[in-house]
């Protein structure tokens, strides 16, 4: 493999890593690893979200035996529960959670900005025609208010006001001590007008600025604790000058002790059909030796287009969320197995499925357990959907680097039918 990039100024034990291994031809799509100082992350990989230091009904022991290499929880809900301190006097986000792999956390900044416009869990993924920088979801209360130095909220679990900048940012991520993190940025909307995308392109700038002058402080401070990656985020939405300017100054952003950012955040809201166009416009201006992270992304379909176009890791919550909603993935798509057509079913979920639910359990006990209202229903779909997602991306980077990449896509794609009815 091509060594890239790698922080030589450190012990072993304590450097963030990133070599290149195989390059699709004509793409920016490689496989490569991430060294981190709990492990490594063979790329391109999904990562798991386990928002409050949990992936949500499954054992930290589960994830590690359905293949997760990575995960990654949110700054925002650990700072409100249990607090930040708590987990820096456990040991670090690993410690406290029992997890002996690489973590990530992010900044807090969607989780402050769908406070701001009242949407729950997804902005867009599509544009509808509207455009207004005071949009607000249908009968919510705006929660959380922008200003040029941070945000102040009011916490979603008891109203209490609160307020992130930059340096709160990085000081509650350090306590967190997740091996990656992110700089605190403003997520905008496709609602959003493109004068308001070129004003907040500015404001998550000087942002960035501050995250990695206080990043710097912080690791000087805390040379006790293992070293923490810090990535940038690009924001822009889908203006391809606003994506690739992010890009360029990003790269060229350093700390007053001349660090730069050890990798990069694609982030914002975009449309799904331009996911791949906006990957392109930043992996043609990122540094190639340095990790590209997606945020937010899950669904099958994207995932080959996410990384023929430059990505080598991504998150979402989707598979543990629509698990506990009955929504099962297989290869010919989703379907929802709280159906009465899975009463009497008493094959598995998937016969070609290798985790434990499909191992030892049928669609009708399933079936029944959802009736019932039983936990045990969340906790064994949330397997399977997990085990799956992981292996899909695995599969894919099995693609490339054994040059059969483009054969797996089409024989994969030609069966996906995105949401099915068995």
């Amino acid at each position: 493999m091509e060594a890239a990039w790698q922080d030589v100024g450190m012990p072993d034990h304590e450097r963030f890593s990133f070599t290149i291994g195989t390059r699709l031809p004509g793409k920016h799509g490689r496989t490569g690893v991430i060294g981190t100082p709990h492990g490594d992350i063979a790329t391109p990989a999904f990562v798991p979200v386990g928002t409050k230091a949990t992936v949500k009904a499954v054992l930290p022991e589960t994830m590690a035996e359905i293949g997760a290499q990575a995960l990654l929880a949110n700054a925002y809900h650990l700072y409100l529960q249990p607090g930040s301190d708590i987990v820096d006097e456990a040991g670090g986000l690993g410690r406290f959670m029992n997890w002996p792999g690489p973590t990530v956390t992010d900044s807090g900044g969607f989780q402050v900005m769908s406070l701001g416009v009242g949407f729950k869990k997804v902005l867009a993924m599509e544009a509808v025609g509207m455009q207004s920088d005071e949009v607000i979801a249908k009968g919510k209360e705006r929660l959380a208010v922008v200003d040029d130095d941070g945000v102040t909220f009011r916490s979603h679990l008891d109203g209490s006001k609160h307020r992130f900048t930059p340096e709160v940012s990085m000081g509650i991520q350090h306590r967190l001590g997740a091996d990656i993190m992110f700089a605190f940025d403003e997520l905008t909307t496709l609602f959003n007008t493109r004068g308001y995308q070129e004003k907040s392109l500015q404001r998550t700038h000087e942002w960035a600025q501050r995250c990695i002058d206080e990043h710097e402080r912080l690791t000087a401070a805390r040379s006790h604790r293992p070293y923490q990656a810090l990535f940038a985020v690009i924001q822009g939405a889908q203006y391809e000058d606003l994506r690739r300017k992010a890009c360029r100054d990003l790269d060229a952003m350093r700390g007053s002790g001349g660090t730069g950012f050890d990798g990069y955040g694609i982030g914002g809201a975009l449309e799904k059909a331009k996911l791949g166009t906006i990957v392109g416009w930043c992996s043609d201006e990122l540094p190639p030796e340095k990790p590209r992270h997606l945020l937010g992304i899950s669904e099958p379909e994207d995932f080959f287009v996410a990384i023929e176009n430059g990505a080598d890791t991504f998150d979402c919550v989707n598979p543990s969320r629509v698990a506990r909603n009955a929504a099962i993935y297989l290869r010919q798509g989703r379907f929802n197995i709280n159906t009465a057509r899975f009463r009497r079913d008493f094959t598995p979920i998937d016969e070609s499925c290798d985790c434990y639910t499909c191992a030892h359990y049928t669609r009708a006990y399933i079936h029944h357990l959802f009736k019932a209202k039983e936990m045990l229903a969340a906790t064994l779909c949330t397997i399977h959907n997990e085990r799956f997602t992981i292996r899909l991306v695995d599969d894919i980077r099995a693609g490339i680097d054994g040059g059969y990449y483009d054969e797996f896509k089409a024989e994969f794609l030609a069966g996906w039918q995105g949401r099915v009815r068995l």
